[in-house]
């Protein structure tokens, strides 16, 4: 065990696997770890996975998550000497991180001035300019909201409006002709507004069929800006990453090394500290683009972590406490190939709509390269009320086709039962000939909609491992039989 000096209990300020993410690495740290919780997770996997749970409440479970006042109470409470925000909820709020260090508890994240400047993407992007990063053109509303809808004619169709607080593929709408302009930056300000509390919106230049590739960045408070190479996170449905993998297929050694360049020159510039992502649309013919950068840890940060053997989270705890990054540029080193496949409830045959249900059965994938980090388990119910993500499976190998392979088999080995997913989604986008060949871009999904599609016959042999795996586990069938009157007559497939 190695203890890090003045953080002897963590808050994590989040639910589900990134809980049980941050709270081994705290474990192995020596450091005690606790989480809020809503009531609706209270026996959730999350929850028994930490040394102390502090209860929450709210109208909603997510306002409850998003409670600063309340989180930060209870960090106090339990005498926490820091706060992990995790990604979502307000691990990207400014206010909430000047907050917690305010009241005296350590931040394991940037600084709040770092993450108003390059967490806002209007003015990352202003920033960006000004430090000579690539640009798509673009146009602001709120410069003159009188000309927004000519200015952003002008710079030429197709467009992409965004919302200036956005993530997660909320408010962005794609505008191919002029009349449905007009009606995209309405439903983009509506968006904005909804899930943000922010409508301020702009447009860009839409770059067709672009690759979406991102940098990992380190830094710590000693002037140290390193960065772990880059992800690519192409396979996408609405805006929102399912797979992504370390390096970016098809690149060569020449881009790689300027687009690492342009991340870690604009995060020195921005006196950037913990870790964070610089994202970039990568265009057909080489030319990149700054699309923005998220001031947290990423879902996908374990790809990063399978290549370079780092742990993320171990160092931002280690800079958050005042360490110097105990490793060089030249220390990094890259081993072979590591994807990450996001296993979702959703529905990909009836345009990925929510999927809910009680979890019957989970039986994760293992073996050699091999990582599946989840935070659900039989009994849990899955509702619409959190995002839909319910693990990640993880794989590394010696090289890409490997990789590819292993996580193939692991999705197929993994059964998740009581509630539909896109596991088997993803093992067919896997298994295409143009992912195989590194050919993906954003549109990949939409492109390939038709092959991609579930057939019969998968469908038949699809219910048919999955009774099989039920039948054949020991703890669903004592759970079965267990069920009392008057429901042990309905069998176990009631809900």
């Amino acid at each position: 065990m190695t203890s890090i000096p003045g953080i002897k209990k963590v808050l994590i300020a989040n639910r589900g696997e990134i809980v049980i993410r941050v709270a081994g690495t705290l474990k192995r740290l020596d450091i005690a770890s606790a989480t809020v919780v809503h009531a609706l997770d209270a026996d959730s996997p999350a929850a028994r996975a930490v040394d102390e749970v502090c209860v929450i409440e709210g109208n909603t479970p997510v306002s409850a998550y998003l409670d600063a006042t309340q989180i930060i109470e209870a960090a106090k409470e339990i005498g926490a000497d820091a706060i992990h925000p995790g990604y979502g909820f307000l691990a990207e709020n400014a206010d909430f991180a000047e907050a917690v260090t305010q009241a005296g508890i350590g931040w394991i994240g940037p600084p709040a001035a770092a993450m108003r400047l390059m967490g806002d993407k209007i003015e990352s992007r202003r920033f960006a300019a000004e430090q000579a990063i690539p640009l798509t053109p673009s146009a602001n509303e709120e410069d003159d909201p009188q000309t927004f809808q000519q200015r952003s004619l002008d710079i030429g169709l197709p467009l992409l409006i965004k919302a200036s607080a956005g993530g997660g593929g909320k408010g962005m709408q794609i505008v191919r002709e002029p009349a449905n302009l007009a009606p995209a930056i309405g439903l983009a300000r509506s968006e904005a507004e909804r899930y943000f509390a922010d409508g301020r919106i702009f447009a860009e230049r839409y770059v067709d069929e672009p690759r979406h590739v991102e940098v990992q960045i380190l830094a710590d408070g000693h002037g140290n800006v390193l960065h772990l190479g880059e992800r690519d996170c192409s396979i996408q449905r609405r805006f929102q990453k399912l797979i992504e993998e370390s390096p970016a297929p098809c690149m060569d050694a020449e881009l790689r090394d300027r687009i690492c360049t342009q991340a870690v020159e604009l995060a020195r510039a921005a006196n950037y500290q913990n870790a964070g992502t610089v994202e970039f649309v990568l265009a057909q013919d080489g030319d990149f683009y700054f699309l923005e950068m998220n001031t947290r840890l990423q879902v996908e940060h374990p790809v990063t972590e399978m290549v370079t053997g780092i742990d993320l989270v171990e160092q931002q705890i280690r800079i958050a406490a005042g360490e110097a990054l105990a490793f060089s540029q030249d220390d990094i080193s890259f081993e072979g190939a590591s994807i990450e496949c996001r296993i979702c409830a959703e529905e990909p045959d009836h345009d990925f709509r929510p999927a809910v249900g009680q979890l019957l059965l989970v039986r994760p994938a293992s073996g050699p390269g091999v990582r599946f980090d989840g935070g659900i388990a039989a009994g849990q119910t899955v509702s619409t009320a959190f995002d839909p993500m319910l693990a990640k499976i993880i794989v590394h190998g010696r090289d890409r086709d490997e990789a590819i392979a292993r996580a193939r088999e692991a999705l197929r080995e993994s059964v998740i039962l009581g509630c539909a997913t896109n596991a088997a989604y993803l093992e067919r986008i896997l298994a295409h000939p143009d992912f195989a060949a590194g050919r993906v871009e954003t549109g990949f999904i939409p492109a390939h909609m038709a092959e991609l599609a579930t057939s019969p016959a998968d469908s038949i042999e699809r219910l048919e491992l999955l009774a099989v795996a039920a039948l054949t586990n020991q703890d669903f069938l004592e759970r079965r039989d267990a069920v009392p009157e008057p429901y042990a007559s309905m069998g176990s497939w009631h809900n």
